[in-house]
């Protein structure tokens, strides 16, 4: 065990935690502001699991599936467009938000489209046949590596080449942190998209039926709710939201198109959605911003190979003290 420079460093064997409080405290505002920008693209995917969960009480781990074609899609736009691996286009605004316009669309259709067809072929079948809660985690689970494998086989096992739409510029700083413009456009998107979930949830005419069937199913469908409808709207925003995540993922990291790339993204958006209570659409966008956050915070204390542990941890101390989550309001008991 030694100290040196504010760093503690435990060794044992050939495994090295550091507790490096310098290095905390002078990337403090870098790591705040580059965690939001992460937590805000866990946020948008966490959405697809709370409104599943709300409604279906299961937890549809083919999501991060769902949210990688999205960023498949992206590419293959990016790439239609006439962008090249490598270099990076001088473009005008007008161009710039075209071209990221049609990304958008191209990412959420395929995203949603996938979504859709999930819910169809792989859950719809079990709903009829009255299939214990069990059978649907294991369908959701296979459903995940079904999908991956399709990836696998039409493009092989290495991420796609980079392909940047525009450069990572700062704009402005905080405290001497760089705030850049892929940081501004991937906060306010996913806060605008967060909002327009929220309202469309909670103060449109269908979304108080997905209310009434998270609530009470048997019931709604008394009282005149298409209850399948619903469930098929609701795994469809789900996977839009994805789609749109995919296409911030994909500035933020332009290599993020790979077969296997979803999966510890899925998990940290669940463990985003859990953290914040699972269910709860406001939850959703706390638990991925604080663990976007927390985990850069982890990083720079701990050293960078521990940054998917400490988002676990966090996710295990929360539990132990609030097992429903910070929020703990559920979608099914929010006002219908």
């Amino acid at each position: 065990m030694t100290h040196e420079l504010g760093s503690l460093v435990l060794a044992q064997g050939d495994s090295w935690i550091t507790f490096d409080v310098d290095s905390f405290l002078n990337q403090f505002w870098s790591n705040t502001i580059d965690g939001l920008s992460y937590g805000s693209i866990y946020a948008l995917v966490a959405l697809g699991y709370t409104l599943v969960y709300g409604v279906l009480k299961l937890i549809n781990f083919a999501h991060s599936e769902v949210f990688i074609y999205g960023a498949y899609a992206t590419w293959f736009t990016f790439y239609g467009l006439g962008f090249r691996p490598g270099a990076t286009p001088e473009l005008s605004v007008f161009e710039l938000v075209g071209f990221l316009l049609l990304a958008l669309i191209a990412a959420m259709a395929v995203s949603g489209g996938t979504a859709v067809v999930l819910e169809r072929v792989a859950y719809r079948p079990l709903r009829k046949r009255g299939a214990p809660r069990l059978v649907f985690l294991i369908t959701a689970i296979g459903a995940s590596f079904v999908l991956q494998q399709i990836l696998f086989i039409w493009r092989g096992g290495n991420p796609e080449n980079s392909i940047r739409l525009l450069r990572n510029d700062e704009v402005f700083q905080i405290f001497g942190a760089s705030v850049t413009n892929v940081t501004i456009i991937t906060i306010l998107a996913a806060i605008l998209l967060m909002i327009g979930t929220d309202m469309f949830v909670n103060r449109t005419r269908f979304g108080r039926g997905i209310r009434a069937v998270a609530q009470d199913p048997d019931t709604a469908t008394l009282m005149g709710v298409n209850k399948e409808r619903v469930i098929m709207t609701t795994f469809l925003i789900g996977g839009l939201l994805a789609g749109a995540a995919a296409l911030l993922y994909m500035m933020k990291i332009p290599q993020g198109a790979s077969y296997q790339g979803g999966f510890i993204l899925g998990i940290k958006a669940f463990t985003a959605a859990v953290l914040g209570g699972i269910g709860n659409l406001r939850g959703a966008l706390l638990g991925g911003l604080l663990l976007g956050v927390v985990e850069n915070y982890g990083q720079s204390l701990f050293g960078g190979q521990w940054r998917d542990v400490v988002a676990f941890v966090l996710l295990v101390l929360i539990l132990m003290v609030r097992p429903t989550g910070i929020l703990g309001e559920s979608l099914g008991k929010a006002r219908v």
